[in-house]
Parts: C-alpha cells; structure tokens; sequence
C-alpha cells in the first residue's frame, strides 16, 4: 500500500470499520426493540431515529479512539522516523483483534441485557459474578440469550478479514521528505483523536451519559449510547470511594429531616430513627403470614391497571376481595432488591447489594418481630440458595428455614432457575402442615421465579397467548391460583393473610429513563376469613411498607426501626426508588428523576414528557431533599451498624 500518510490512512480505515461494526449492533438493538417506539406513551418525530443513531456514532467514536490512540501513536513514530517493522504490524493485529473482539462481544451481550432492564450494559451486571456457572446456565438455557451469538460470530469473522487488509502495508512508501511535515500532520491527527475521545469541544465537560438524552423517546435515548461507554462509565464511577457509599447531605441534617417526617421526638434507642407502635387493643392477633414475592409481576401485566390481554384473571379477581393498594412500587430492579425491601424496609441504596458482603447484617426485619411472638419462619426460593447469597443472609435474619434447589426432587428441577412456580407452591403445602401442627403461627415468605428467562411453561398448562411472554405470565397467575385452591383447602387457610407483591416489574412503559413499569407493583392483602371490609387504596408506598403494615394488621406492638410506614394507618407524602445510578421519587402527581447527568420533573399521570423542573423547583426541591435524606439516613444506619437495634 503506497500512500502518503499511511499512519492516518489505516487508523481511519479502522475507525470506518469499527462504527459499522457498533452501528449493526446499534440496529439489531433497535429492531428487536422497535416495538417500543409504537408504545402510545412513547412520543418521537421520526427524524429522532437517524437522530439517535448519529448520536450513537459519537459514543462509538469515544470508545474508538480509545482503543485506536495506541495503535496510532506506536504507527506514527515509525511512520515518522521511517522505520519498518513487521513486529509493530503483528502486535497492532493481536492488539486490535483482542480489544474490539471484548469491545463487540459486549455489544452483544448488551441486546439481552437491554431488554431485560432498558439499560445499556454496565457495571450491575457483574453483582453476579460470584455465582458464573449459575448465570451460564441461565444463558445457556434461554434461546434469547444465546440466539445473539450467530451474528456475533459473523461480525467477528468479517472484522478479522476487514483488520488483515488493512493491515497490510509499507510504512516507508511514497512519504513527505521533511521530518517536521510528518510531525506536524500526525501530532494534528492525534489531536483530533483525542477531540474524539472527549466526545465535544466545549472546555466545561466532556461526553457523558446525559448528552444521549435529546428526545421525547426513552427508547432513542438509550440507544444512541455504546454499551462499552456506560461499563467504563459505571466502574469508574464504581470506584470513586464517594459513590460506593450514598453520599447526598449531611448525616445529622438527613437524620434530623427523617425524624420529624416520622414524627419522632424521643431519643429512647440507639437507632435515630425506631419508633415505638403500639397496638390498638389488647387482642393481638397471630394470624399466620404468607408474602409472596412474584418475579417481574409489574401492575401494568394486570386488566386492573389497563393490560387489555386477561393475563392475570386469578390477580384481578382478588383484588375485589382484598386491601388492595394501587400506588405501590418497588425499591429497585433487582430481585435481591425486592426481597431485601420486603421482608426488612429498607430502601435499595443505588448498586449497594445489601445480602452479601463480609459482614452478615443483621435487621429488625419481619421475619425477627414475628420470630419474638413465637412464629415459625421460612422462605421458599425454585432455586440455588447461592445465588444473591440469599440462603445464608436469611439463615442470619431470623429465618429458621430456606428451602432451595437442593430441597426438591431432582427430576422436578427443570431448568437453572429451579423448580417451576406451581410445584414450588404444592411442595411447600406439608411443610406449612407440618409448621401448624406444632400449635404455632407461621411466617413464610415465596419467590417465585417462571417470569425470568428461561421460561420453563409445564406441558400439563395450556396458555391462550400466543406469545411466550405472555404465556409465561399466564402460568404464574395460574400458579398462585393454583396454590390459593390448595391452601384452601387447609385447617390453617382461615387464620391466614396472604400478600402478593413484584420483586420488581418489567419494561413494558417507556415514558421516562426509568420505566415506572419497572416499579409499580400489585399489592395484595387477600384473607377472605379475616378482612371482610374490602377496600382499595390510592395513597403512595412501597416495597418497604409491607412490613409495618402486617404488624398493622396484626396488631401487635413492636419497636419500628425501619423506613416503612403502616399505609393503614399513616401517608407519605413522596415514594422513592432506585434504578442501579438513578433515583426516582413519585408524590401523587410528579415524578422526579435525579440522574448523574440528568434531572427531570414529569406529570406521569398521564404520560406527560414535559420537564417541569424548571416551573415548579420549589416541588423539585422538597422531593429531592425527601429522598436524599432517607437514602442517607438509610446509609448511615447501615454503615454504624443500628439497622438490627432498637
């Protein structure tokens, strides 16, 4: 190859053939996503699609250049000095083969990712790494998954024949004479590599995550990033000793603020923010207590909240013989998220997993009250108690058993995830027989797990859905149904409350950059022996409410050292929540988004994508100190170890 400037030339035949490579990624996410632009909540202009993907060619250029900087400097002073080198072409091949194949094997892996939690690949997905086998067999067995890798080796095998033309080249052909000449030209190259990586020319602020937000669309927003810019992204923001701890405001001014929204003006326990509840009679009651957390089970799959499909009939038919609360949602997005909330009231602290760690903390949590009344305790879990460290988190938090993977039958395991829901329910009946028979109240609590990829459907349940999402929502509807008949069917069903609850939702509105779909759950308070005064709730709460509210029921007193409230008994005026790095904080008309490099102020009652952050900051303002206090106070808790005093 005989061509002046040959450094230039091969590092933007590179750079030509990489952002084609990331483009094809770009749009295998879009048409396997293209649905969502149809979402009647999800508002665009059509010019936003080339739009995004221009947008996307900037953040592939960052990564790019990046990755091309070294190849290039290493060339240049060759190229320069006009010294060949057979050596520097070979480590250029390997170099390049070896960080755009982990840069494109990302990509891939970036489409499931995706469309499980309409974020772009990042640092949240390596909170598994401690458990691999248990998450390759996760992917081996969901088609979804794996299905990526076909054009994954296709690009592959083309890139690698695209880097060996390129690559092949006399570095000392047809130059410029002068020495300063192939200085200059290259040093002004470089600059404009460097001008790439930044990502924009103002001094104030390079490209950051934020700059991809320019439309309406949530969906557009997230695919003009590069999945390889939000994992650099995320770890080091990882690593910066300020975000692995919440660090909002000051601990005394959040504790202070937290106080008075409780109402407390005593100083009688070491944790700032316990409580004393009493009852409201002598009578106490020792109902047992049944929680079942339901995986992605978001509001919006039911026909109570506007899904037109009659997913879950069982669902909405209780809901009319029920405490059914509408305005609920979940503390975060992860599974571990959702137990950890339900069962102790505390609220999901950005990527923090509060069930592993060194140290096993130890909470107040519902399952320790109720174990000081003399209830049995147990969790039910389709699969390896490993997995999120949950068997041995709850073994340290007062639960006396957790039945996991290892407990069934080894032909009723179908798949990595375990059991499937409706034998999880009918294994579990004996040994709820078993808890009654020794004349004590009980407390268990269920995850189920058939709404997670791999879906496992039973020949022996017949869905009327076509599509498999669908179907798989169907059987877990069924599956509770299932296992309300054989309750019933118990001398312990009438002393009973049952509560239904999500983990977390499912991407199914795309409204905002983060999915209220994702959070709004069902909450559930179904004894048909027990509550005869029906009633449906619009106040807002959460995950972290769940457990006063039971004690509410029960009526028992006990000390409340957590950040949950009786929703039967007492409002909040904000519900939060998190998204890994984003907070989301909800009153009854606003929805507040508070972002690295994003903040907005939505009416999403209905749908509205205006940011009113700017006409009404004063409401901004009460919401973010709201938030920002608890998830403080939340750390501080945790961080001095008062989370399991009074």
């Amino acid at each position: 190859m005989k061509i002046k400037w040959i450094n230039i030339r091969i590092i933007l035949q590179l750079y030509l053939l990489v952002l084609v490579i990331f483009t094809i990624f770009r749009s295998i996410l879009f048409f396997i996503n293209v649905e969502k632009l149809n979402n009647i909540s999800s508002s665009y202009n059509w010019i936003d699609i080339p739009l995004a993907f221009l947008m996307g060619i900037r953040f592939d250029i960052v990564i790019s250049g990046y990755i091309l900087l070294l190849p290039f400097l290493f060339l240049s002073v060759f190229y320069v000095i006009q010294k060949k080198s057979q050596i520097l072409t070979g480590i250029i091949r390997l170099y390049s083969m070896m960080v755009f194949s982990l840069a494109f094997i990302i990509c891939a892996i970036d489409i499931p990712y995706f469309n499980q939690f309409f974020n772009r690949f990042d640092i949240s997905a390596f909170q598994w790494i401690d458990s691999p086998v248990f998450v390759l067999n996760m992917i081996i067995e969901e088609p979804a998954y794996w299905i990526i890798s076909i054009p994954l080796i296709i690009i592959l095998f083309l890139f690698y024949k695209g880097l060996g033309k390129i690559l092949t080249f006399n570095i000392s052909s047809n130059t410029p004479r002068k020495i300063y000449l192939r200085i200059l030209i290259s040093l002004i190259f470089a600059t404009i590599i460097f001008i790439g990586i930044r990502g924009r020319v103002q001094k104030k602020s390079p490209i950051r995550v934020g700059t991809a937000y320019f439309s309406n669309n949530q969906f557009l927003n997230k695919l003009g990033l590069n999945p390889v810019f939000t994992l650099m992204n995320s770890y080091f923001d990882s690593q910066n000793q300020e975000n692995r701890f919440v660090n909002l405001m000051d601990d005394k001014t959040a504790i202070k603020n937290v106080r008075a929204n409780f109402n407390i003006n005593n100083n009688d326990y070491a944790n700032p923010i316990a409580r004393k509840i009493l009852a409201d009679s002598i009578n106490q009651k020792n109902y047992n207590v049944i929680i079942i957390i339901m995986e992605s089970m978001s509001a919006e799959k039911m026909s109570r909240y506007g899904n037109k499909r009659k997913l879950t009939p069982f669902l909405d038919s209780i809901t009319h013989k029920s405490y059914c609360f509408d305005n609920i949602y979940t503390a975060g997005i992860h599974t571990y998220n959702g137990v950890y909330s339900t069962l102790f009231s505390f609220p999901a602290l950005f990527r923090q997993h509060p069930m592993k760690g060194v140290e096993m903390k130890q909470y107040n949590g519902i399952s320790k009250t109720l174990k000081k009344q003399n209830y049995s305790t147990i969790y039910f879990t389709t699969h390896d108690g490993q997995f999120d460290n949950v068997k041995g988190f709850l073994k340290a938090n007062n639960f006396d058993k957790v039945i996991t993977q290892s407990d069934y039958p080894s032909d009723k395991i179908k798949s990595t995830l375990g059991v499937t829901d409706d034998y999880l329910f009918e294994f579990s009946i004996p040994i709820l027989n078993d808890l009654h028979e020794k004349h004590e109240a009980f407390f268990a609590a269920f995850m189920t797990a058939s709404d997670h990829g791999p879906y496992i459907i039973p020949d022996y349940f017949t869905p009327k859905s076509e599509n498999e999402k669908d179907q798989i929502v169907e059987y877990a509807d069924w599956s509770v149904r299932k296992f309300i008949k054989m309750a019933s069917k118990q001398k312990w069903f009438s002393n009973t409350i049952f509560v239904f609850v999500a983990d977390h939702g499912s991407v199914i509105n795309t409204s905002y950059s983060i999915p209220l779909s994702y959070h709004h759950s069902p909450l559930i308070i179904y004894a048909p022996e027990i509550i005869n005064d029906y009633k449906k709730f619009d106040c807002i709460g959460g995950q972290i409410d769940i457990y006063p509210t039971i004690m509410g029921i029960l009526d028992q007193p006990y000390v409340n050292n957590t950040f949950g409230i009786d929703l039967l008994k007492e409002t909040r005026p904000y519900i939060y929540f998190c998204a890994d790095d984003k907070l989301g904080v909800l009153n009854k008309e606003y929805f507040l988004i508070i972002g690295k490099d994003i903040k907005g102020l939505y009416k999403y009652g209905n749908h509205d994508k205006t940011n009113y952050i700017n006409e009404h900051k004063d409401i901004a303002e009460l919401m973010e100190k709201y938030v920002n206090a608890n998830m403080q106070s939340a750390q501080y808790v945790i961080k001095q170890n008062l989370q399991g005093k009074d």
